[in-house]
């Protein structure tokens, strides 16, 4: 059976309500396999102080299977929580009053997850699509744009080439670990694995930064990889000349390949596309 895209429904001005908890920091590790990919979350948050306390923490999810979640170590049953909009609600009695750990560890197929949302197998390269609410096939979270959050990733594969956003922590055979230390919405993450090459070149910032930037590519497709740096390094120029906009990462890195199916995702620091 093929997956089916997600549904949106209609949200209006008026039904916002803000998030109950705001979120200080995520971690993230894949352990990528094509039909059994296990990712580990440990999430930092805190009442939002603008919220009401009463409410509970809704947490998207979509055709994740759980194998273990916690409350600052405690187990939480997910199947037990009521459902909410593609996910499930965690009652304010179960909640502490103040910042806590939330933990998850859970298993996703990407060879089946025809929809292209969140993180899918395609030609032998891993890759994501998380706009608009395609984190929620990644792991539990609430999937929403006024939840922003650092992020650190590990990702663990066989495949020479491990991306995603920010920069480069450290790397060994089969493993490389990210950090991105600016706030992003859920959307915005990315990750890619696969069987890459780089077209490199470098950038120096308005105050004297060098950016490493890189276009992946399959091989063979170098010599196709000119254009797409020389716009990039323009456009980097041109935000700081228009908007006095320096890039603020060490690395800035895109993938243009023939399997990603939204014809241009920018996540920043790792823009995807077609």
């Amino acid at each position: 059976m093929m997956d089916q895209p997600t549904k949106l429904s209609l949200k209006r001005l008026s039904d916002y309500r803000p998030p109950s908890h705001l979120v200080d920091e995520v971690a993230l590790t894949f352990r990528l396999d094509a039909t059994r990919t296990r990712v580990r979350s440990r999430i930092r948050f805190r009442p939002n102080p603008s919220a009401d306390p009463a409410e509970g923490l809704v947490l998207n999810g979509k055709g994740l299977v759980t194998r273990s979640a916690t409350i600052d170590g405690v187990g939480v049953d997910i199947k037990a929580m009521p459902a909410a909009e593609e996910g499930v609600m965690i009652p304010a009695d179960l909640l502490p009053a103040g910042p806590f750990v939330w933990e998850a560890d859970v298993e996703i197929n990407p060879a089946a997850n025809t929809a292209l949302e969140g993180l899918y197998l395609s030609g032998g390269m891993f890759c994501t699509q998380c706009e608009a609410e395609g984190f929620r096939k990644i792991t539990w979270y609430p999937d929403r744009p006024d939840v922003m959050a650092p992020f650190r990733v590990r990702i663990e594969s066989d495949l020479p080439v491990l991306l995603s956003n920010g920069n480069p922590v450290a790397q060994g055979p089969g493993w490389a670990e990210w950090h991105d230390p600016w706030p992003k919405p859920s959307y915005l993450f990315a990750l890619v694995a696969g069987e890459l090459v780089a077209h490199r070149d470098r950038f120096r910032t308005a105050s004297g930064r060098e950016v490493e930037l890189a276009v992946w590519v399959r091989e063979g497709d170098e010599g196709r990889a000119g254009h797409a740096m020389d716009s990039l390094k323009r456009a980097m120029r041109w935000d700081e000349d228009r908007y006095g906009r320096e890039y603020d990462l060490d690395v800035f890195n895109i993938v243009a390949v023939d399997d990603f199916n939204m014809g241009a995702m920018e996540n920043k620091g790792l823009n995807i596309f077609n």
